[in-house]
């Protein structure tokens, strides 16, 4: 399954990496890298606590992306 992730730097140099789509999913790291390892697992533990609880799964995404010429 694919998700969307959104990373942005706080003011304090720290990068904070947000899964829109499963709440409350959030997770940081000192570099844009660690950020992305450090969601990752983080979405991977949200999904298995909704499987463990039987909730249901938020469907994942399908997007493309357009480059346009300016």
């Amino acid at each position: 399954m694919k998700f969307r992730i959104i990373i942005e730097q706080d003011e304090d140099g720290i990068f904070v990496a947000e899964c829109p789509t499963l709440p409350g999913c959030i997770s940081q790291g000192k570099t844009r890298a660690e950020a992305l390892e450090n969601i990752n697992d983080a979405v991977k533990g949200y999904l298995e606590s909704l499987k463990k609880h039987n909730e249901p799964i938020p469907p994942g995404i399908a997007e493309e992306i357009l480059e346009i010429a300016v």
